[in-house]
């Protein structure tokens, strides 16, 4: 499944495809994707942008006319979704959302969703019940964490907390088992008891240990390793 990583990764691919091509004519969808709506822009010339929010994408397309609205496409992933670019004869079988570059020869940038869990929504907003994004938006992401930990939910494992999208928007399974090896915390360890040490760091800070000896990253100091287990 995609987690924020991935979602940052597939932004990055549209603005970076975006920045040297303008796209042109209609958006189309592809006739399976029964679930989700139709995307009723059409214009002789548009410009793309892409942001990423831990697992949910948004793209902008605008008219270089200005004759046509801006219109705004939220993405949820799913299991399986991801953007890819190809010529306009070689579309993957389930290309459900599709994007013509004004190229020649004609090339296409598609949202590809094989199992057709992923979800867009035209116009909409980011999701209500997700957090801040870790990448992002890193001192707000930090924030809602340390000023939360009285919350019921940090009483429960670690491991279980860092699926909350709330708290820990873009975490997904592989990233929690990750980020708990590298800062060598139990997994079953209670959350606010991992957690809690971090508030006396953000109120008093203190220098890191020397990079020689350090063993892990540290993200509160910067270094690029550090001794104190971190996961915000």
């Amino acid at each position: 499944m995609p987690e924020g990583p991935e979602i940052h990764l597939a932004a990055r691919l549209v603005n970076r495809v975006a920045a040297g091509h303008s796209f042109t004519g209609r958006v189309v969808k592809s006739a399976v994707s029964t679930k989700n709506p139709e995307v009723q822009f059409e214009a002789a010339s548009y410009r793309v942008v892409a942001e990423a929010r831990g697992k949910e994408m948004k793209m902008v397309l605008e008219d270089q006319a200005k004759v046509v609205p801006r219109t705004e496409i939220h993405f949820r992933f799913g299991m399986s979704g991801c953007f890819q670019l190809t010529p306009a004869s070689q579309l993957p079988k389930h290309a459900h959302l599709q994007f013509a570059l004004a190229t020649s020869p004609a090339q296409v940038l598609s949202f590809v969703d094989y199992r057709r869990f992923g979800r867009w929504e035209v116009g909409g907003a980011w999701g209500r019940d997700r957090g801040p994004d870790p990448v992002t938006e890193y001192q707000a992401f930090r924030a809602n964490v340390l000023t939360n930990l009285e919350h019921r939910e940090f009483a429960k494992p670690v491991c279980e907390v860092l699926l909350n999208q709330t708290f820990f928007n873009g975490i997904g399974n592989y990233l929690r088992a990750e980020v708990l090896y590298r800062a060598g915390v139990q997994p079953f360890a209670p959350a606010r008891e991992v957690l809690a040490p971090l508030v006396e760091e953000a109120a008093t800070p203190t220098s890191c240990t020397s990079a020689a000896s350090c063993s892990r990253r540290c993200w509160t100091c910067s270094r690029a390793r550090c001794t104190r287990p971190n996961l915000v």
